[in-house]
């Protein structure tokens, strides 16, 4: 069921009014009957492995907790992550290594024994289980104490809004928020409307529109030059913000209005000043995880130099992984892991400045850094994104050839006018991105007259009816992890 969709809505709408309706003491349980069936809307059967997942959390964490050994715990909580890890390698990176084994053998001249085969991805299985192993961790390092109530622990592993795309929460947060008491409150209702209004925008105005131009150059990019895999790979950098911090204002604003507050997952990344300062802002969730259960663990920065890096590019190349199981992926995590250590040896080298020129240069390189990086990310293959890389020049001196560019943009399928208002779209997410440095633009709004918060919403609301791209509705782009 996608938050793009007339059945989303509907299926929200009751749950809403069933959650005000009920006692305080049933609302959980209707939680967890509407986001079992709202993740079985996709592929029934699949609910048995995130029902096991959450068991066997729920299990080991149990039997962590009781135990006062610390061998016995450090080995439940290794069996725990075989377990968790385990899945996740089955159903993601089994295809991939059994086709990589595939290719060796054919190119060495051997015969492969194992036949080709496939197997079906269930949706956000990487957000659960990281969500899940998480919990166990905290456990384990005596951060929480663990859920007793199996089912009560399930409806934290499998609570609707942010079951498949995230945010990836944390017990500590989350488990209290979800059974407190939240009486009905309209400001709850007009907070998560307006966030959900914002997230609709980004996804169904500016990232399915972009998709067009974005899709039509990088599955055939042998047919355009650099002019546009450099338009095409600035799109995609707003499309995958817009598509993703899309989803997490649907899910925060749609949890806001059951009165149950979710972390932020995004605070305006492309203003970014540096690759560091980039993953404090970009998909937060994620990065805080890698950081707390990878990067720290493995010895952080507190270490020499040389494990130092060592450190930084397992952690993004791990973190590429986690996005899909392709070497396009693996080479966008450890191009940031090498941003991250070429910056750390900059700042060594020169000293930092904070004027405003120096913190508009560090801003538009670091945005070229991540949208570089991106074409890795989007690219089908690692020769697809070679050869756009290679070309990026390639009729670059053709930019002042209006006829030229005029073809050029015809030839990425979006249409002049479609094109026009996309790109009005997004100038107005720049203002609203720009303006809201201190604090998110919801709350910036609500000190404003009257007047001028109705013109907002009211814009918004106009580009969702009159640009809104509903023709399928679109999954989400991380969806697919």
């Amino acid at each position: 069921m996608l938050f793009n969709s007339a059945d989303f809505i509907v299926f929200f709408i009751i749950v809403l009014l069933l959650y005000y309706i009920l006692p305080h003491r049933v609302r959980w349980v209707m939680l967890l009957g509407a986001s079992l069936i709202f993740y079985m809307a996709w592929e029934p059967a699949l609910v048995v492995l995130i029902l096991f997942s959450s068991f066997s959390n729920y299990a080991f964490s149990l039997a962590i907790y009781g135990s006062k050994d610390r061998l016995i715990r450090k080995r439940l909580l290794i069996f725990s992550m075989l377990i968790n890890f385990g899945l996740l390698f089955i159903f993601k990176y089994l295809v991939f290594i059994n086709n990589s084994f595939m290719w060796l053998f054919d190119f060495a001249g051997l015969k492969y024994p194992i036949n080709e085969f496939d197997i079906i991805l269930p949706m956000g299985i990487s957000f659960y289980t990281f969500q899940a192993a998480g919990y166990t961790f905290d456990v384990y390092r005596g951060d929480i104490k663990p859920q007793r109530n199996y089912l009560k622990f399930t409806l934290f592993i499998t609570f609707f809004p942010q079951l498949v795309a995230g945010p990836i929460e944390r017990a500590g947060n989350l488990m209290g928020r979800i059974f407190r008491y939240h009486p009905f409150k309209w400001d709850n209702i007009v907070l998560g409307a307006k966030i959900m209004l914002i997230g609709y925008f980004k996804k169904v105005v500016i990232a399915d529109r972009v998709c067009t131009v974005v899709n039509t150059v990088f599955e055939n990019p042998t047919r355009f030059g650099g002019i546009s895999f450099i338009v095409s790979a600035i799109l995609f950098s707003i499309q995958i913000f817009c598509d993703f911090s899309g989803y997490s204002d649907i899910a925060i604003g749609s949890a806001r209005m059951l009165g149950i507050k979710l972390m932020t997952n995004f605070d305006r990344p492309y203003f970014s000043r540096s690759i560091k300062e980039f993953w404090r802002r970009w998909h937060i969730s994620l990065s805080t995880w890698f950081k707390d259960y990878l990067y720290i663990p493995l010895g952080g920065s507190r270490v020499s130099e040389g494990r130092w890096i060592f450190n930084i590019m397992t952690t993004f190349t791990v973190s590429g992984l986690w996005h899909g199981a392709n070497m396009t992926f693996v080479i966008w995590g450890a191009l940031h892991g090498a941003f991250q250590v070429i910056g750390r040896f900059k700042r060594k080298l020169i000293s930092e400045h904070n004027g405003v020129i120096s913190k508009f240069f560090g801003i538009v390189i670091t945005y070229a850094l991540v949208v570089f990086a991106w074409i890795f990310f989007r690219a089908n293959t690692v020769g697809d994104a070679f050869y756009i890389v290679s070309h990026l020049g390639s009729d670059i001196m053709r930019i002042t050839d209006i006829a030229y560019v005029y073809e050029t943009v015809l030839s990425w399928g979006l249409g002049l006018f479609p094109f026009a208002v996309v790109l009005a779209a997004i100038a107005v997410l720049f203002v609203t991105e720009l303006v809201s440095s201190k604090e998110n633009i919801v709350k910036i709004l609500d000190r404003k007259p009257f007047i001028l918060r109705f013109a907002f919403y009211a814009m918004l609301a106009v580009f969702l009816i009159g640009a809104g791209r509903y023709d399928n509705g679109s999954a989400f782009i991380y969806f697919q992890f």
